[in-house]
């Protein structure tokens, strides 16, 4: 049965595959902001739900449903392909346009008008998360466990096996071009392309990942294979891990420094207390979830690598082991 945490959002998850394009986050999974947090750029993905008090600078496509909690607030267009549920004082400021029902509540501000293919009601709908905690600790409580993990397992799932992870983004927390700035850890899958400075609590970026900004934590960071960090990594207090081929366009800085022989870093590089040169990946398996093509990618690297290294050992192995004696050292060495 899964883990039930206290806080479903307790770090922040960008999915392998996971762009930011013309100011827009784009992924093809769900999207799931934090109450209290801003986005100042669009979004696109499948599902996107906010709580209470998210404000977003630019407009949202979602595929599938939209959820908006309380006082929140988007500055353009949403284009909603299923269905839409609004809390009370949400205000857009451009269309609402929602294939589906629209479910909206009090005192709500569209300036351009809204436009909906379903049943309209206007009420003030339970928010989202309220509702999945309430259900489920009533299922808790009485003992249905199945129950829970099924109903879970629908919300999650949505009735069909998912290729993506959703993005998380923890509440309180601010992102734009600029930075990705959250108090709690954060993971980056493989093959995102990001554009800001990322300040986490701690950081492990996967492979073959853009990230034009600089990444700093209060605790480690690790680099993956073939991701380019264009900006400074550094942490307050922990260990940095560079992965191969990786390459950082700036100064690599913590407590401990371990950056593998095949790594490239353009600066300098401080350690307080120990630095040091691996030859063992830094990550062994995927970071977070993403297609099966980026899954299989990984893999395939992560085999290649391991052939090369055993043919490397296997080489040194060779030019080690001494040649045979032959017949005319021995009559050499009378």
């Amino acid at each position: 049965m899964p883990a039930f945490r206290s806080d479903p959002l307790d770090e922040l998850v960008i999915p392998g595959g996971t762009h930011v394009e013309e100011h827009d986050l784009v992924t093809e999974g769900d999207v799931i902001v934090g109450g209290q947090s801003t986005v100042e750029f669009g979004v696109r993905g499948r599902n996107v739900i906010a709580g209470e008090r998210v404000t977003f600078g630019g407009h949202i496509e979602a595929e599938g449903d939209c959820r908006l909690d309380m006082w929140c607030s988007v500055a353009d267009n949403v284009l909603v392909g299923e269905d839409a549920y609004l809390g009370e004082r949400v205000s857009i400021g451009g269309e609402l346009r929602v294939a589906g029902n629209l479910d909206i509540g009090d005192d709500v501000d569209i300036e351009d008008g809204f436009e909906a293919n379903g049943w309209i009601v206007i009420r003030n709908p339970m928010p989202t998360i309220v509702f999945l905690f309430v259900y489920l600790s009533q299922l808790l409580r009485i003992g249905e466990e199945e129950k829970a993990e099924e109903m879970l397992s629908a919300v999650l799932d949505d009735g069909e096996k998912r290729d993506h992870e959703p993005v998380l983004i923890p509440r309180g927390s601010r992102v734009s071009d600029d930075a990705w700035q959250v108090s709690a850890p954060g993971r980056i899958g493989d093959g995102c392309r990001l554009h800001g400075n990322v300040r986490a609590e701690s950081l492990v970026v996967g492979r073959d990942n853009e990230i034009f900004g600089s990444l700093r934590a209060r605790e480690g960071i690790t680099v993956g294979s073939g991701t380019e960090v264009t900006g400074n990594v550094t942490t307050k207090s922990g260990t940095v891990r560079v992965g191969p081929d990786a390459n950082i366009r700036g100064d690599v800085s913590g407590d401990y420094v371990e950056v593998h022989h095949e790594a490239t870093v353009e600066g300098s590089i401080r350690a307080s207390e120990e630095m040091s040169m691996v030859s063992e990946p830094v990550i062994d398996n995927a970071v977070v979830g993403g297609s099966e093509e980026a899954v299989e990618a990984a893999a395939d690297h992560a085999d290649q690598a391991a052939e090369q290294d055993d043919t490397t050992a296997q080489a040194d192995e060779e030019e080690e082991r001494p040649e045979p004696a032959t017949a005319e050292d021995g009559d050499a060495a009378d």
